[in-house]
């Protein structure tokens, strides 16, 4: 038994750093939802993997995409607890943090009849190959809601 132990336990002690090292730089996250407790909560878990290190790089799509409007519906505003925070709210904290990125799906304006300064500020319109190229990055992470 005590072999066991210390083979597991040597085991864990080499794989820690290269589990350490395999820490994703990017987390992609992809939002559709039109919940805002989703919405909320997709942003409540970028800003967390933003304070461990990581950039946040949204991409709002559909329903979602409406959080990034200046003028956006009710849903995307209203206090939503336990904290009385909005999804727009920590959506403009997530685009004010260095490194971060905050866009909406090319095909979003078009498709509601808005222009880019529809957008609330820090927001701004996705190019395919590029949000494809950051997808794809060896050291991005996907969440997708």
């Amino acid at each position: 038994m005590k072999k066991l132990i210390l083979a597991v336990s040597t085991a864990l002690a080499l794989t820690g750093p290269a589990l350490a090292q395999d820490s994703p730089e990017t987390l992609v996250t992809i939002l559709t939802a039109p919940e805002p407790q989703t919405q909320l909560m997709a942003m409540v878990l970028a800003i967390q993997a933003a304070q461990q290190g990581a950039a946040p790089h949204i991409l709002l799509c559909g329903p979602a995409g409406n959080i990034a409007l200046k003028d956006a519906p009710e849903s995307a505003t209203a206090p939503q607890p336990p904290r009385s925070m909005s999804p727009k709210g920590l959506l403009g904290k997530i685009a004010e943090m260095p490194n971060a990125k905050v866009e909406v799906c090319a095909i979003y304006l078009p498709g509601k009849g808005l222009q880019a300064d529809a957008l609330m500020d820090g927001v701004t319109i996705a190019q395919p190959p590029a949000m494809a190229t950051a997808m794809i990055a060896p050291n991005a992470r996907i969440s997708s809601y």
